[in-house]
């Protein structure tokens, strides 16, 4: 009889706090008995994210065995193994994934391909909750062993988003406390985007001009944003004062009344859609706009929905059982916490969450599910590229076109959103760093010197179809759009000339300045998957016909490859 008074009392002492929660989160998020619904949003919401999912595994696997495979750059195989030999069991808690029981490439695209099919069951409603958790887990199991290929802050967002979802998933109505969460991770990832730009001490940010550079420097420029970047400076002056409305002052909106609610949901969704338009960011802008729908109650969606999807939606819904609501309230008040934690070190850099709070965040910081956010911290101001070539004499090179990324100058840039060639990306973020530091780049050179054709289908072209090249280079070229008095000049919309080296003789520069640079990092065939540094080596000149990129004038190297 105790035991079984006791069980009652601490199940209504559970209750009582669960209610507490959720009370206050029915206050914030309007869901009063007169007030809003949210049955509707959840089903909208959860049919959006299981799209995303679907694309970021589809968009993964067609990559996945070039990136991490056994003949990949950065073999996942091998790096478990690492992991292994140094941590022990403690490597089940740094490196938490699926793939400690196999990770070779069969693994690999088996558990993009599993991604898939859950992501599609979701779509349709089977096994929401179970699937869900399939979702989560196998994207933080393809995240962990994806390395520097998977380490975005929209990989990180998807699955912050996920987690959050499977609180939503069980059938019966939407917890305002989840809704709550949800609406937090919304407001962190935009408000946090453009607070950091103020405290990052950006010139360009501070002065207005970001935006004069941003088109033709992000990481894989589309053909709209030429277009965009030849708009005068004071329009793109009043572009980065609107950023920050969006960024730092819609989000404000989020915790208001309804009217104010759908004007930061109309206001957020706009943004995220002229960054789709003119830029290529996979899946990102699509997670925004699906959070930022979680803004839009019942009452808005009715309007646009078939009928007879809000009755069948509207007639399922059911009261939660005492268990899950205790478990989303647990999981909630945790995230919830971290989360806050997270933002205030963002807003106020230099402070430090209590010390009895640290060990915990560190713990939980493997799962990747508790993030800070904060995109285009410091705007880049030069495009440097990376070209890749190949030799069998060190004496005729010839270049390794990537599919997406900058190269052939002539080539227009396309639009490749959602998908994510991570390759190509991480070749922007490397040009933008030093050869030393960019530890994934000689095992990039040692594929192609192996002629490794996992790693070759990720390139748009191989030059060396019979067999691989003895020798192969990486040189650095400056890129930049063209103006439209450039296009008028030669009809078309832009040159190319390439960024020489000290090496090089000015006469094959003419009308340029040299770069004084090193701009060239060199392998050469050593024995089986093995390369070698070789000395500098003057670049061959580009391209000089007309195209989309050309070299601006005054062009200074930082002195990096």
């Amino acid at each position: 009889m105790d035991i079984a008074t006791g069980a009652i009392r601490l199940a209504e002492g559970i209750r009582s706090v669960v209610d507490a929660v959720e009370g206050a989160a029915r206050w914030v998020v309007g869901m009063t008995p007169d007030g809003s619904t949210y049955v509707l949003t959840k089903w909208v919401f959860l049919r959006a994210l299981a799209l995303i999912y679907l694309i970021a595994f589809a968009s993964f696997w067609v990559q996945v065995k070039g990136l991490i495979g056994p003949h990949g750059i950065l073999p996942a195989e091998q790096f478990l193994q690492a992991v292994r030999e140094h941590h022990g069991v403690e490597r089940f808690r740094l490196v938490p994934t699926l793939f400690w029981l196999r990770a070779d490439g069969t693994a690999l695209v088996v558990g993009c391909l599993a991604g898939i099919v859950a992501a599609v069951l979701v779509l349709f409603n089977v096994w929401p909750t179970v699937n869900l958790v399939l979702c989560w887990a196998l994207y933080l199991s393809l995240a962990e062993v994806g390395g520097t290929f998977m380490a975005f802050q929209w990989d990180v967002l998807l699955l912050e988003t996920g987690l959050l979802a499977i609180l939503a998933a069980p059938r019966g109505t939407l917890p305002a406390f989840t809704l709550l969460l949800l609406w937090w991770l919304l407001f962190r990832l935009t408000f946090e985007s453009g607070i950091v730009k103020l405290n990052s001490g950006d010139a360009t940010w501070r002065n207005l001009t970001a935006l004069d550079y941003h088109f033709w420097t992000q990481p894989l420029p589309t053909w709209t944003a030429w277009y965009v970047n030849l708009l005068p400076a004071w329009c793109k002056k009043g572009m980065v004062l609107a950023t920050y409305v969006f960024e730092i002052g819609f989000p404000l909106l989020i915790f208001g009344p309804r009217p104010v609610r759908l004007v930061a949901a109309a206001g957020l969704i706009f943004f995220q859609l002229t960054i789709l338009g003119t830029g290529n960011y996979n899946f990102f802008n699509l997670l925004a706009i699906a959070l930022a729908l979680l803004l839009v109650d019942d009452a808005g969606w009715a309007r646009v929905l078939p009928g007879r999807v809000v009755q069948a939606v509207s007639g399922s819904v059911r009261p939660l059982s005492l268990p899950v609501t205790a478990t989303v309230t647990v999981v909630g008040l945790v995230t919830l916490l971290f989360a806050t934690i997270k933002l205030w070190g963002t807003t106020f850099p230099g402070s430090n969450p209590p010390r009895f709070l640290i060990r915990p965040m560190v713990w939980l910081e493997a799962f990747r599910s508790v993030n800070a956010y904060g995109l285009f911290r410091v705007m880049t101001t030069e495009r440097p590229e990376i070209v890749v070539e190949g030799s069998d004499d060190a004496q005729t090179w010839r270049a390794y076109e990537f599919r997406w990324k900058p190269g052939d100058a002539v080539r227009r840039p396309r639009f490749v959103e959602p998908h994510q060639p991570r390759l190509d990306w991480q070749m922007w973020f490397a040009a933008l760093s030093s050869y030393e530091y960019v530890s994934w780049f000689p095992a990039f050179e040692a594929r192609l010197l192996e002629g490794s054709p996992d790693v070759l289908r990720l390139l748009r072209s191989n030059p060396f179809p019979d067999h691989p090249p003895r020798y192969v280079r990486a040189l650095l070229y400056r890129y930049r759009f063209t103006t439209a008095a450039e296009r008028r000049g030669t009809g078309a919309r832009n040159r190319a000339f390439p960024c020489a080296s000290k090496s090089a003789a000015p006469a094959a520069w003419s009308g340029k300045t040299r770069c004084s640079h090193r701009p060239v990092c060199c392998s050469r065939r050593s024995g089986p998957g093995r390369t070698r540094p070789r000395g500098e080596r003057t670049p061959p000149a580009r391209s000089r016909g007309d195209g989309w990129w050309s070299s601006p004038e005054g062009a200074r190297s930082s002195g990096r490859w």
